[in-house]
């Protein structure tokens, strides 16, 4: 599946949440990553997710696709993250 994650959270875990969704998805911009994901991978990321999070202070929304056959993506300004991994 394809998988857009947005997330809002405390300066102090800001980099944790970055860190760990950086290995299952790609760095897009600011708060925002993308990527094809397995079942089980989104699953496994999801509960590292809610270990760092506070959930009364941080929002993590990870939008769901089956295929990207009918989505397209434009960029206006600056183009920011990359394609590349970081494990």
């Amino acid at each position: 599946m394809f998988v857009i994650l947005v997330y809002d959270v405390n300066v102090s875990r800001v980099t944790k949440v970055l860190k760990k969704a950086r290995q299952y998805l790609y760095w897009v911009q600011n708060s925002v990553l993308e990527g094809e994901i397995s079942e089980a991978n989104y699953k496994k990321l999801k509960m590292e997710l809610e270990r760092i999070i506070n959930k009364n202070e941080d929002s993590v929304i990870m939008y769901q696709l089956r295929t990207t056959k009918y989505t397209d993506r434009e960029i206006i300004g600056l183009r920011k993250g990359g394609q590349d991994n970081i494990i």
